[in-house]
């Protein structure tokens, strides 16, 4: 029984020995062909290419002309003449206030000015056959001024009962309904309703501090929206705001004083506005337009990925891979950046490779992650 057991024992060494052999053999073959497959992506060549350096963007659609329709008197909403959508022109009667108010102050007026009138023909005639004095003329004169002159006001407020379109658009939103008190107002007056001339738009995009400096008036851009995920529309780079949006830099400011705590933590962005072209008259005011400004072009230049570019106190460079597999530091000149690629202006030769650092962590990455995972090979 004994010698049977020892048999066994032995075997299963055996077959234990085997299988660790046959895994450890596996194992070195998945390194040896990772490491070669390393080596491959370890370099990229110099290429030439077309890049598009572009600044991206968020910002809002808008039409460049709206309004906002107000009243210049207090009075109650008597009729709304439009509804939303509508299309008005230029002095279209759009809404009308109850009048009656002004109509009776008128009504006062006129008579005010019909009594002052005869009270000062009647002082002028007596003045002038010596039983009125020059004193009572002129107030009597400065009474029919008086009256006149209120009478102005008075038929301007009537005339102000009528409520027109100051631009030709579409009614946007829905109108004030009937009935509802209009207050006039320069800080917080009733908005009757919106006009908009929706045949020109803008985008009011907001550019990083660090991208500002590339944009240019006149640049051209593509933006999408969200409802039309497949149609990409364009723009052209109208107006650069010489502050930030916050004004941060106006220490006299309430709003950059609130927030100066905060600003030197925070993002700085300007304001850029884009004309847009919409033929078609798709995009509706606050959709969410998310911009890509061209701010330069270059066609068949040299070109390698950013990943493999270094910086040091001397300035910017690339490991360059020589063909007896040396590798020296050489020193270049970029030119623009695209999401991936940067020009090489000087420096570099076409077809020099170049090692990528980047490359070669992703794939030291991936071995590793492998390798955590890796169980014995076949057998």
């Amino acid at each position: 029984m004994n010698i049977h057991w020892g048999v066994k024992v032995a075997a299963a060494a055996l077959v234990l020995g085997a299988a660790a052999f046959g895994g450890y053999d596996y194992y070195t073959e998945q390194e040896a062909q990772e490491q070669a497959a390393a080596a491959i992506t370890d370099t990229v060549p110099v290429v030439r290419m077309n890049l598009n350096s572009v600044v991206s963007a968020t910002g809002t659609i808008r039409p460049i002309d709206s309004v906002e329709v107000s009243s210049k008197i207090t009075a109650r909403i008597k009729s709304v003449l439009v509804a939303e959508n509508d299309e008005v022109t230029a002095g279209q009667v759009v809404a009308t206030l109850d009048g009656k108010d002004y109509e009776a102050k008128r009504d006062q007026g006129q008579f005010q000015v019909t009594n002052t009138l005869a009270k000062y023909n009647r002082t002028k005639y007596l003045y002038s056959i010596g039983a009125k004095s020059k004193e009572e003329l002129e107030d009597a004169e400065y009474a029919y001024d008086t009256a006149k002159s209120n009478l102005e006001v008075t038929e301007s407020d009537l005339n102000e009962t009528v409520i027109t379109a100051p631009i030709s658009g579409v009614v946007v939103g829905e109108p004030k309904t009937a009935g509802t008190m209009a207050v006039q107002g320069s800080d917080n007056p009733t908005v009757i309703m919106r006009i908009a001339d929706l045949s020109s738009k803008q985008i009011m995009a907001k550019v990083d501090e660090t991208d500002i400096g590339n944009v240019k008036i006149g640049q051209d851009a593509t933006f999408t929206v969200d409802t039309y995920t497949d149609k990409v529309f364009t723009a052209h780079v109208a107006k650069i705001s010489q502050t930030d949006t916050s004004n941060s830099w106006n220490i006299n400011s309430s709003s950059s004083s609130s927030s100066s705590s905060s600003s030197s933590a925070s993002v700085i962005y300007y304001y850029v506005t884009l004309d847009v072209d919409d033929p078609e008259n798709l995009l509706l005011p606050a959709m969410t337009a998310r911009v890509d400004i061209n701010t330069a072009t270059r066609q068949n230049v040299l070109a390698i990925p950013i990943s493999t570019l270094k910086t040091d106190t001397q300035g910017s460079y690339v490991v360059v891979v020589t063909p007896d597999g040396r590798q020296e530091n050489r020193y270049i000149k970029t030119g623009i950046y695209s999401d991936e690629y940067v020009e090489v202006v000087s420096g570099l030769d076409e077809g020099a490779n170049i090692s990528n650092a980047y490359a070669s962590q992703k794939a030291e990455a991936q071995k590793n992650a492998s390798s955590g995972r890796r169980g014995p090979g076949p057998f």
